[in-house]
Formats: C-alpha cells, sequence, structure tokens
C-alpha cells in the first residue's frame, strides 16, 4: 500500500464515490467513505478532501446543494456541510418515526376502546334476548293452558290452566308477535356486534403487529435510505427501520 501514489489512491476513492452517484450499491456511502478513513492516516488525510464530499452532496442532497449555491453560502467545508444536513435529515426521520408510532398507539387505544364498548353491547344485548325468550315461553305456555280450557280436562289441571291463564294481564297473541319480532331483532343485533367485535380485534392484532415492527431492538440492522435522502422522489416512501445509534460514531474520523 505505501508504494502506491496518492494519486492512485485518490482516484480509487473519486471512482468508488462516483459510482455511488449512479445509485450503484458497489459505490461509497458517507458511511464507508469514513471507514475508510480510520484505516490509515494516508487515507484519513485522503478521504477529506472536499471534491470527495462534494460529490457526495450532489448525489445525496442533489435538491439541497442546488439552493444552498443560490445562496452562495459555500463558506463552509463540503463534508461539515454534509454532517449538518445529514443531521437534519436524522432528526426529521425520527420525528417522523415517532409520529407515527403515536399514531398506531392511538389506534390501538382507539381500537381497544371499541372492542369494550362492543363487548358490553354484546352482553347487554344477550341479557335482552334471555329476557325476551324467557317472556315469550311464559306467554306460549299461557297460549296453551288458554286453549286447554276449552278441553275437557280433569278439575285439578283445569284449575291450574285457568289460574295461569288469570295471571296475565295483557293479550297473549299481540304479545307473542311482538316478542318474536323482538327476539329477531336481538339475534340480528348479536350477529352485527359479534361481527364488528371481530373486526375489531383483528384490526387491534395488525396495528400491535405494526407497533411491534415499529419498536426499536438493539440487534436489528438499522438502514434508512440514506443514498437518497436529498431525492423528493423518496418522500413518499414508508419508513421501513429506524435511526442507528452509531451514526456519530461516524464523523469522528
Amino acid at each position: 500500500m505505501a508504494e502506491l501514489p496518492d494519486e492512485l489512491w485518490r482516484k480509487v476513492l473519486e471512482m468508488g464515490v462516483k459510482t455511488s452517484n449512479n445509485h450503484n450499491n458497489n459505490g461509497f456511502s458517507f458511511k464507508e467513505l469514513c471507514c475508510t478513513a480510520i484505516s490509515c492516516k494516508r487515507l484519513h488525510r485522503l478521504s477529506n478532501e472536499p471534491s470527495l464530499w462534494s460529490s457526495l452532496l450532489s448525489s445525496d442532497f442533489p435538491l439541497r446543494l442546488t439552493n444552498n449555491n443560490n445562496n452562495s453560502s459555500s463558506s463552509i467545508p463540503p463534508k461539515s456541510l454534509y454532517k449538518s444536513w445529514y443531521e437534519k435529515d436524522k432528526a426529521k426521520r425520527i420525528a417522523a418515526h415517532k409520529r407515527a408510532v403515536l399514531r398506531i398507539e392511538s389506534r390501538i387505544t382507539e381500537n381497544s376502546r371499541r372492542i369494550e364498548e362492543l363487548r358490553t353491547r354484546l352482553v347487554e344485548e344477550t341479557d335482552r334476548m334471555k329476557t325476551v325468550a324467557f317472556e315469550l315461553s311464559n306467554l306460549r305456555r299461557v297460549r296453551q293452558a288458554s286453549v286447554a280450557l276449552n278441553v275437557w280436562q280433569p278439575e285439578v289441571v283445569r284449575g291450574r290452566q285457568k289460574e295461569i291463564v288469570e295471571q296475565c294481564a295483557v293479550p297473549v297473541d299481540s304479545r307473542i308477535n311482538a316478542l318474536e319480532m323482538e327476539l329477531k331483532l336481538c339475534n340480528q343485533h348479536l350477529i352485527v356486534h359479534d361481527k364488528n367485535y371481530r373486526d375489531e380485534k383483528r384490526r387491534l392484532e395488525v396495528a400491535k403487529e405494526q407497533l411491534n415492527s415499529m419498536k426499536y431492538h438493539p440487534l436489528q440492522n438499522v438502514s434508512v435510505d440514506e443514498r437518497r435522502v436529498g431525492d423528493p422522489s423518496a418522500k413518499g416512501k414508508k419508513l421501513k427501520t429506524h435511526i442507528s445509534a452509531d451514526d456519530e460514531q461516524n464523523w469522528k474520523v
């Protein structure tokens, strides 16, 4: 390595950065350039040359670079400018990630509240259905007893049937029809509430899975798309991973 001149190593670094300008995965990203700089003093000096960082700026922050040139504030070294812009984008990505987590947590809270509400409705509707069914059963017995009074029966049985009929103070047939309709309505409500309950449970599980996938894990490989951080076409893409805590080390070289 010591036998190769600086011009050759400079050419290698320039080729790596230019390859990254074409968005080739084999090219140098800013992290790889920083890692190269810590390998030896010679590469540390060569990797800090402004031309390399200017190429990375034009690759990763094309719009900001254009605005910066228009504002004629080019006195900042390219590497410092790259670090400043990257840290700003990193802060935006962290804020966007936190907002996404808060939205999912809010959705989970709302789904849980909705599930509890549906569970309460199911219990109330079930109790109502049992009450209607019990009253309907009693009225059908009254109607059977009323019909049986017209048929000869032993006096003991007839007296009991007459007692049942006299205890009922409502028109039996009309009340039975009303209860049968109410029973059907309760059954329909139970079907609807049960379907909504299962749908809300499914939405809750999906939201919990999304939240778990967005939670930070120390062993997870963090790789925000750094190659197109300044590209407007990348704004619509979802944030798939989290922000690396190791970025601070990359700027210390």
